[in-house]
């Protein structure tokens, strides 16, 4: 099936796949692909920022979470949206919701987390941002840089206003989940900044 599938580049003509087709492809592929409205994407690669951050939070949320019925999620598990023919890989995602039965996503996510880079941020912070508050089960939706310390937040509770965070004395506090995160111990071994020499590409 790897082998049908070609990923167009954005000088070609978009080939629209179908979700069976995707998914067949992205079991056998080495890198991520997401897949909106029938059209396959690569996704662009991480930084060392942008990783170590995702961990930091990963393993507060998952330290907090143990013995919940919540599990957490980071970067390698799709998200399916159904108000849209999309699969997106969050970087984060917490889900609580017993019908998240299929192993090979999931749909009803309380909490979604997006690090920002100079490839993804203006994915993350409109396409995505509008994506993921249509989600039913989605309580926040959090944008964490990863090119200076800045963190906003979404909360359905709070109608989706962006709450901004710029004070390493402030903490992220997730309520949907009754924990807080101080923004130093999220940006705890990341140096910050756009990584140097790397091209420019659609994310």
């Amino acid at each position: 099936m790897q082998d049908t599938i070609r990923i167009m580049s954005a000088a070609e003509k978009y080939q629209v796949v179908s979700e069976a087709e995707y998914l067949a492809s992205e079991d056998v592929s080495v890198e991520r692909h997401e897949w909106v409205g029938g059209v396959i994407y690569s996704m662009a690669g991480e930084t060392t920022d942008h990783n170590q951050i995702a961990q930091n939070l990963q393993s507060v949320i998952r330290g907090h979470l143990r013995g919940s019925a919540c599990r957490v999620f980071i970067n390698g598990v799709k998200l399916r949206l159904d108000v849209a023919e999309t699969f997106y890989y969050p970087d984060i995602m917490v889900a609580c919701d017993p019908r998240d039965t299929d192993r090979r996503f999931i749909r009803y996510p309380r909490v979604i987390i997006e690090v920002l880079s100079e490839h993804t941020q203006q994915t993350d912070r409109r396409e995505k941002l509008f994506a993921y508050l249509q989600v039913e089960t989605l309580e926040e939706y959090v944008l964490v840089s990863s090119l200076r310390r800045e963190i906003v937040i979404y909360r359905r509770a709070d109608g989706w206003h962006p709450q901004p965070l710029l004070d390493a004395a402030h903490e992220l506090q997730l309520a949907s989940l009754d924990l807080r995160v101080s923004v130093s111990e999220i940006y705890e071994g990341a140096v910050l900044g756009p990584a140097s020499g790397s091209p420019t590409q659609p994310g």
